[in-house]
């Protein structure tokens, strides 16, 4: 993969997307990307993100936690050299939503933040070709056989826009409070919804 002028970094995944341009997807720097995570958690828009409220401080501590654990990652997304996403894996039978299906062997968890509009505003197949890029990141280039995700059920924009993506809908599941010294969420009603790899990428 190509080193990108963001930061330097190599990315894990480039992806060229008719009628959009290329994407390409980075490992996360906690103390550098900071400040355009708060600024995008921060707005209304993101409240079920869980982070409003938050200083920038607070979020790169979130961050810096999140890069010490093996079962969790997070990457941020850049079209044509300007971040427009950020994208969390996660091991299901290492998270609280683990308890709430059966997990399959190659099953991969997600929670995706897309950027707000540009200067331009919204365009047309924006989300779609940002979240093509991120289920063959995480279906081919890390080799999942699906995606889970898990957004809050009052959260119906998301839960379209996965549908929209091919995924399909599960069950409503209530994810348990976690109370821990170095992370807290609360209970959460959430909307179960997965993406095998063979709907991903159907002839």
């Amino acid at each position: 993969m190509s080193v990108d002028a963001y930061g330097g970094r190599v990315a894990v995944h480039e992806q060229a997307i008719d009628g959009f341009g290329t994407v390409r997807v980075l490992p996360l720097d906690p103390k550098a990307d900071a400040g355009v995570v708060h600024g995008w958690v921060s707005e209304p828009r993101a409240a079920f993100w869980g982070m409003n409220g938050l200083t920038e401080e607070q979020v790169r501590e979130i961050y810096a936690h999140l890069d010490t654990l093996d079962t969790h990652h997070a990457f941020l997304a850049l079209h044509d050299g300007e971040p427009v996403g950020l994208l969390q894996t996660y091991e299901p039978d290492a998270d609280r939503v683990g308890e709430c299906y059966d997990v399959e062997p190659g099953d991969i968890g997600v929670h995706i933040l897309l950027a707000p509009a540009g200067r331009d505003g919204a365009r047309p197949g924006w989300s779609a070709s940002v979240l093509t890029a991120f289920s063959a990141f995480v279906l081919v280039g890390l080799d999942r056989r699906r995606v889970v995700v898990d957004p809050d059920v009052r959260n119906e924009k998301a839960i379209a826009r996965f549908l929209r993506q091919g995924f399909e809908r599960g069950p409503v599941v209530v994810l348990p409070e976690i109370d821990l010294p170095d992370v807290y969420l609360p209970e959460k009603r959430a909307q179960l919804a997965f993406l095998r790899r063979e709907t991903a990428f159907r002839p």
